[in-house]
């Protein structure tokens, strides 16, 4: 399975962004995908994660109201909604994908497939 992530970038704060990944190779007909950060110097943290149908979500507690996971399952891509952007959200983002099953999942070591991450750098 490959990620290819996109949609991250510069932004001030208070601003919105949206990132992208699309999945491909071998992904089977049910899987979770899942956002993962990581600012400079801190372990990589859960952001939000979708099952392959889009009937479970998770969010990290601290970041609900703010983002929003979406999926489409027809073309293999989770979308990461970010609202009220604020400089404590700046972190390389990456999208990761678990094979199997029908729930998403918070904990790292569900995801087996990473992609290569996009900077998401907010502007105070």
């Amino acid at each position: 399975v490959q990620l290819q992530a996109s949609g991250g970038g510069l932004v001030q704060a208070g601003g919105s962004l949206r990132l992208s990944c699309a999945a491909s190779g071998r992904t089977g007909s049910s899987y979770a995908m899942g956002w993962f950060r990581q600012a400079p110097g801190k372990e990589r943290e859960f952001v939000a994660a979708i099952n392959w149908i889009g009937s479970s979500t998770l969010y990290a507690d601290a970041l609900k109201g703010r983002f929003t996971i979406s999926g489409d399952n027809a073309k293999k891509t989770v979308y990461l909604q970010m609202n009220s952007l604020n400089p404590e959200d700046t972190a390389v983002y990456y999208c990761a994908f678990s094979s199997g099953g029908n729930y998403a999942w918070a904990e790292r070591n569900r995801y087996r497939y990473w992609g290569q991450g996009t900077q998401v750098t907010v502007s105070s």
